[in-house]
């Protein structure tokens, strides 16, 4: 006879086999749910990378970004994007480009200071804003508003146009602070 220590562990092991077991490319559903439609993953598989790659066609100028920032974004953000409390400011350079954020975290983190890449920016505003509407934005407008978000946080001119060339081109002055992840491991994601 085994002991119970013994046999607790043979048990937890042969468990853990049985999890295993299943094909990484399986989805299980435990009944739950249903399969999505080809057109709704397509609308939701937006994603851009920092090189750019997904970013759709458009263009948008920093005047073109001021009026669309003042009609759908400064409710929240303020007129010139300092912020509205409880929402963060998105314009800013202070403090500088360097402050180590993991020992000091109180400072703000804008646009100007922290984000790494300007295709981040775009990625974000055209998933989640405008907050009350999130991904109401057309790509154009998209392009527009952060052309105006770079240009008032000092990074790009006031003549410049982003599109799907130009905005992965945009040195962000934080890009250096940031170690690119290298883990390997666990199951691969695109």
């Amino acid at each position: 006879m085994m002991p119970r220590t013994t046999m607790a562990a043979l048990a937890a092991c042969v468990l853990l086999a049985a999890c295993d077991a299943t094909p990484p490319d399986a989805d299980p559903t435990y009944g739950l749910g249903q399969t999505p439609a080809a057109t709704r993953l397509a609308a939701i598989d937006i994603d851009v990378n920092p090189s750019g790659a997904g970013l759709p066609e458009g263009r948008g100028t920093v005047t073109d970004g001021a009026t669309v920032y003042a009609a759908k974004c400064a409710s929240c953000h303020g007129a010139k994007g300092e912020g509205i409390s409880p929402v963060p400011a998105l314009v800013g350079r202070t403090p500088d480009v360097g402050y180590d954020f993991a020992r000091a975290d109180r400072a703000p983190r804008t646009i100007g200071n922290y984000w790494p890449y300007a295709t981040t920016v775009f990625d974000y505003v055209r998933r989640a804003m405008p907050q009350s509407a999130p991904g109401s934005l057309s790509d154009t407008e998209t392009y527009a508003v952060v052309a105006w978000l770079l240009h008032e946080n000092g990074i790009i001119a006031a003549n410049a146009e982003m599109n799907a060339t130009t905005l992965p081109a945009v040195q962000m002055p934080a890009r250096g602070i940031f170690v690119r992840d290298d883990r390997q491991g666990g199951r691969p994601f695109r």
